[in-house]
């Protein structure tokens, strides 16, 4: 690698000999600024990023030598670089195919349409609750609607954490220490787990019915939240809204109930028709 020419006056007029071979040289140095910038992006927080700094700093040295002159110093650099990219090749192979996954995500020019944090939100409760219910887990979760819950947040465990499924089904595993009580999601966030609602005094909820049904009938009498239950007895589904009790919904309708109360335009049959018609609690 030699960097005399950068010193010599002919090339810098070759450079600029017309309009069009500046644009063509600015277009060049863009497009390798562009390559660098998401190569240095998709590689950021790895380890070969190090290399990469270390790699630079040669690089930089050796430039340096061949502009003092040091043809000796520049020769072996340019020797080292050679086949150290080599054996960087072979010791960092994983950090390489990680890098470049990314890189390949982070250049994803065909993904036209991304989720929404509602969707994400719908499509985690859905992983819950289907995994739930054939297994009889209870659960208690409370989507807080126009009107804050930060009355019943606070009673319970503070978790302001992302929203997945996984995680969902993990609280509600019997016996683990945030199992009792309601899970509350606020701005697409699992706010706070363990958190106690109020019960409903209402004497048109079905005895067969436990505490959280009743307390999902509670926080609905008091707020325009949306409160899923899955029965620890019979695994069945039901959800909670504007004082209203609709037990025994299938997974399609559920879904369709958390897309109306999200606001999500999804191309889905019209499945909430038969619910209104179904409503077991009015009062």
């Amino acid at each position: 690698m030699n960097f005399r020419y950068l010193g010599d006056p002919q090339y810098w007029q070759s450079f600029f000999s017309s309009p069009w071979a500046i644009l063509i040289q600015l277009l060049d140095i863009a497009l390798v600024a562009i390559a660098l910038y998401f190569a240095i992006k998709a590689l950021a927080g790895t380890k070969i990023m190090t290399l990469v700094r270390g790699v630079l700093l040669f690089v930089a040295l050796q430039i340096l030598a061949n502009l003092i002159g040091l043809t000796t110093v520049a020769w072996l650099m340019n020797q080292v670089v050679t086949y150290g990219v080599i054996a960087a090749v072979v010791i960092f192979v994983p950090e390489i195919r990680s890098g470049l996954e990314r890189l390949g995500r982070t250049l994803d020019l065909f993904n036209t349409r991304t989720q929404t944090s509602e969707e994400k939100t719908i499509d985690a409760l859905m992983r819950a609750v289907t995994y739930m219910c054939p297994r009889k887990i209870g659960a208690l979760i409370s989507i807080e609607g126009a009107q804050t819950l930060q009355e019943y947040i606070a009673t319970g465990i503070a978790l302001d954490s992302q929203i997945s499924g996984e995680l969902l089904i993990n609280i509600f595993i019997p016996n683990t220490p945030l199992h009792d009580g309601a899970v509350i999601l606020s701005d697409n966030k699992i706010a706070a787990a363990s958190a106690y609602l109020p019960l409903s005094e209402s004497g048109g909820i079905p005895k067969n019915f436990g505490t959280r049904h009743r307390a999902a009938v509670g926080l609905s009498e008091v707020s325009d939240a949306l409160t899923v239950v899955v029965s620890e007895e019979t695994g069945e589904i039901s959800y909670t809204r504007n004082g209203n009790l609709i037990h025994d919904v299938t997974p399609a309708e559920l879904r369709a109930v958390l897309e109306d109360f999200f606001a999500v335009q999804e191309a889905r049959p019209d499945v909430l028709a038969p619910l209104l018609r179904r409503r077991k609690h009015e009062d």
